[in-house]
């Protein structure tokens, strides 16, 4: 189990929406997963413009990253952000397609988790622009896989993941 002793939070959520008000759909996401009190948010990462990613053929992305701080277990959170996709009408029926809300769970407590119906650390963050980017706004310091957050980014194309709204 990896471990970051900096770490001010129990998880990181990464989300996105290429459907509607994309920033919009964001910030109620956010609220409406952190409503109740049970998940808190401990940071949240800018907007980022993003272009697709695996099905290239669809609007462009905003994407964002949370830190959250929790007594929930990974797979309560993983519960409540589905929830949430269901709050806001996502609908799943091309993969890696049109979305008006996509949460993810990125990282948990440095815990390895591989199921049916959770891998922690989400296994494509690594090579995923969309999500580091932001990641390292709020947690650059955090390791995943023995290197920083930084670190992976270093190594990855970002072309195209641009601040968004400002």
């Amino acid at each position: 189990m990896e471990t970051d002793a900096r770490a001010n939070f129990d998880a990181v959520i990464s989300i996105g929406s290429n459907i509607g008000d994309k920033a919009g759909n964001i910030a109620r996401a956010i609220s409406l997963l952190t409503a109740g009190g049970s998940i808190q948010l401990a940071a949240r990462s800018s907007d980022y413009r993003t272009p697709p990613w695996g099905n290239t053929e669809q609007d462009w992305f905003v994407n964002a990253c949370i830190t959250v701080r929790t007594t929930l277990s990974a797979h309560d959170v993983l519960a409540r952000c589905q929830a949430v996709e269901s709050e806001l009408k996502r609908v799943r029926e091309v993969h890696w397609g049109p979305r008006v809300i996509d949460l993810d769970v990125i990282w948990f407590r440095g815990e390895s988790i591989d199921e049916p119906d959770l891998i922690v650390p989400h296994p494509r963050t690594l090579e995923r622009a969309f999500v580091l980017v932001p990641l390292a706004e709020i947690a650059p310091d955090l390791v995943i896989a023995g290197r920083t957050v930084s670190a992976h980014l270093s190594r990855i194309e970002r072309t195209g993941v641009e601040p968004y709204g400002e």
